[in-house]
């Protein structure tokens, strides 16, 4: 086949002599030339550790015989940005680094390419950006940090940081905790949204099976990338583009496996966001429709016992995929050349899940410690529902396998608040009380940059009582690590005047899991006919005005003006 790095050749008589002047070789020049893109960078344990896996993935490339070239978009750490307007780059991020990946791939001509991420905006920007450029491409992830002490893990630092603001641990614990609940590089050890997006990876079929959430200090995860090096070079010589492997039924295929690990809430923002930039449309309704009645089977943190690691030690994706074999597209193509149905034969005959085994022997643990048998689910409702009401019309998304079965029907008192500082003091200070609904609005795309409501959560949860008692509604997101009863991505957001923006101290709110109902109810505590509320609601739309843009300049307000509903992806138009 023509390769187009050596068409390109013959028109820009500058290519070689650039590419020469940058350290390529003469016989460099004529050989399948494969972008090696990552987010290596000093930037957050995701990605400082990725620079040795592009090496190994340019020596597999090189092996196969081509020739490797390394670009650099690194990520920021939303737990680096907790606290404070840093989180609000988060999500715009995702968008900033699929441009670049689009610049670079587009800018300068190449025949595939490695992509190399691991965390909660990276990931999710790689696959966008795979699936924008369309060049024959495979992922690679860059794995799970080691639990610390005890199994420390990071997610758990927030409820200690709550307990320490109450005076329940001392200053001096906290400190130990926060010292010792990152000892290594990779993505954070539980489901949250970096682990979540990793298997999401290989679900769509663009990873070499079995290689998603590897431990990152684990010479296996060295092994894969420079495995995947060498299938670019066999991906580009066949032609072989991410759009004739990612179709509707692997997407359905990744939201099987999503509901099987409980995996992030954030999944809702970024596999539609993903599916859009490969033409394909998914929303709210096809993740609902898929995990009703699916089998929810993985034991690790934050609604399980273990740490990610155990789910390589498991047989990770490939695990899940055999228990739940039956849900599954099996004639989808990979980026191994064959279907998922001849990749998990092939893993069965080559010793990887006696190799996973041998892992979870190490730590004194079976492999339905960390993965149930199909007929040993935690439950059988997937993890995810999506609600609908008179106060989210376009949805609102809630993780129930973390909810407590109190506030699964409910009905409460409504506290708005128009940001999260707000509604966190009023958290701590005990000013929300058993009985109320937290709303926090202004946070969504085009509010503030849509970030977490990670420390409200994190209050509330740890709160024995508020979180068996209370609600938090947002047209903002959650962590991936996000526990109690939290209900997100609200849509129309407060920003573009949908009804959250319209909800008044004491109206009285429904929350209906079962029924997938989100709903005003009441005025001033008294309830109200649907008709009466809608009337409500016109009445305080026609007095109610927009509040100035958050941003006057920069990325963000490029962002805000352009960025699509929660429910459909968050991406920028």
């Amino acid at each position: 086949m023509k390769l187009r790095s050596q068409e390109l050749r013959k028109i820009a008589p500058e290519l070689d002599p650039l590419r020469l002047g940058t350290g390529w070789k003469l016989e460099d020049l004529s050989k399948p030339q494969i972008m090696i893109e990552s987010t290596f960078g000093d930037s957050h344990p995701g990605s400082g550790h990725l620079l040795e896996l592009v090496e190994e993935a340019r020596k597999g490339v090189a092996q196969a015989g081509g020739h490797g070239a390394r670009y650099f978009t690194t990520d920021i750490c939303d737990g680096e940005a907790q606290g404070h307007d840093g989180i609000n780059y988060s999500l715009a991020s995702r968008d900033m680094i699929a441009n670049m990946i689009e610049i670079h791939a587009n800018a300068t001509p190449f025949d595939g390419g490695v992509f190399i991420a691991s965390c909660d905006k990276g990931m999710p920007a790689h696959l966008m950006g795979v699936g924008r450029v369309n060049i024959p491409s495979i992922i690679v992830t860059g794995g799970v940090m080691d639990a610390g002490p005890d199994l420390l893990t990071l997610e758990q630092i927030g409820k200690y940081s709550a307990m320490c603001e109450r005076g329940e641990i001392t200053q001096e614990q906290l400190t130990y905790y926060k010292h010792n609940a990152c000892p290594s590089c990779g993505a954070c050890s539980f489901m949250g949204t970096a682990s979540t997006m990793q298997i999401m990876a290989e679900a769509l079929g663009l990873m070499l099976p079995g290689s998603a959430l590897m431990p990152a200090t684990s010479p296996d995860l060295r092994e894969a990338a420079r495995k995947a090096g060498k299938q670019a070079v066999w991906l580009a010589l066949h032609d072989l583009t991410p759009d004739k492997i990612v179709t509707m039924e692997s997407f359905e295929n990744a939201i099987m496996v999503h509901a099987a690990i409980s995996g992030s809430t954030n999944s809702l923002l970024h596999l539609p966001a993903i599916a859009h930039e490969f033409g394909i449309e998914i929303d709210g309704d096809t993740f609902d429709r898929l995990h009703r009645g699916a089998h929810y089977l993985l034991n690790i943190r934050p609604a399980g016992e273990w740490p990610a690691q155990y789910f390589y030690y498991a047989g990770g994706v490939p695990t899940i995929m055999e228990e739940i074999k039956d849900m599954l597209h099996l004639d989808v193509m990979t980026v191994t050349g064959k279907t998922l149905g001849e990749n998990l034969e092939d893993l069965k005959k080559n010793g990887f899940y006696d190799k996973c085994d041998s892992y979870l022997e190490k730590v004194g643990l079976k492999r339905e410690d960390v993965i149930r048998p199909f007929d040993k689910p935690f439950g059988t409702d997937g993890s995810i529902a999506v609600l609908y009401g008179n106060l989210c019309p376009e949805g609102a998304v809630v993780k129930h396998t973390v909810v407590p079965k109190e506030m699964f029907e409910a009905t409460l008192k409504a506290r708005p608040f128009d940001c999260e500082e707000d509604a966190i003091h009023a958290v701590l200070t005990h000013e929300i009380q058993p009985g109320d609904a937290v709303i926090i609005r202004y946070e969504g795309p085009k509010g503030s940059g849509m970030p977490e409501m990670f420390y409200t959560t994190e209050a509330i949860a740890s709160d024995e009582e508020l979180g068996a008692s209370i609600a938090l509604l947002t047209d903002g997101r959650f962590s991936g690590a996000s526990k109690g009863p939290a209900i997100g991505h609200i849509s129309p957001e407060a920003a573009q005047g949908g009804p959250i923006a319209l909800v008044e101290e004491g109206d009285l709110i429904e929350v209906n899991i079962p029924k997938r109902i989100l709903r005003i109810v009441g005025i001033a505590g008294e309830k109200k006919s649907p008709e009466e509320i809608d009337e409500i609601l016109k009445e305080r739309k026609s007095r109610w005005t927009p509040k100035p843009a958050k941003y006057q300049k920069g990325v963000l307000k490029i962002f805000s003006e352009r960025a699509v509903s929660p429910m459909k992806g968050g991406y920028m138009e």
